[in-house]
């Protein structure tokens, strides 16, 4: 089983993402996973993202969502954290906006493990003592720490 530290680096962590809209935040997102990879661009992920956001909201409540996608140039799975610079809505399914993103983007081949790493990631992020140390984190490597522990 894949831990999140094994998906996720301390560079992977960004803070005061801006975004005033559920689309401009998983494009300013897309953005940022497209200049960190030479495997895929910043349009291949928004495309992918906004595709599975379009099933469904990827908001999991409490202020949480974790969009995710296959995609055929992934090489491994890679996993990025988004505190929000302010919440937006994302049609979660509590209705509460986000201001918490969790995103994963795992090789399209790759469904049985896309599956129990989105599991794993959910059940953490469930959690609200977690949540709350995640807001009130002012640093990325502290934040990394918190989500890896």
């Amino acid at each position: 089983m894949v831990t999140l530290s094994e998906i996720l680096s301390p560079k992977c962590v960004f803070l005061d993402v801006p975004g005033t809209s559920k689309k401009k935040v998983l494009q300013n997102i897309s953005q940022i996973l497209g200049d960190f990879s030479a495997d895929y661009s910043a349009n291949d992920v928004f495309d992918h993202l906004i595709a599975r956001e379009r099933l469904g909201s990827t908001g999991f409540g409490n202020g949480v969502a974790i969009p995710h996608c296959r995609l055929t140039k992934c090489g491994q799975v890679t996993g990025a954290f988004f505190k929000l610079e302010k919440p937006v809505d994302f049609d979660s399914i509590d209705n509460k906006p986000v201001d918490l993103i969790f995103v994963l983007l795992v090789p399209e081949e790759q469904t049985t493990l896309h599956l129990e790493v989105l599991s794993k990631i959910a059940e953490k992020f469930s959690e609200n003592d977690f949540l709350e140390s995640l807001r009130e984190g002012l640093d990325a490597n502290m934040i990394f720490q918190e989500i890896t522990n």
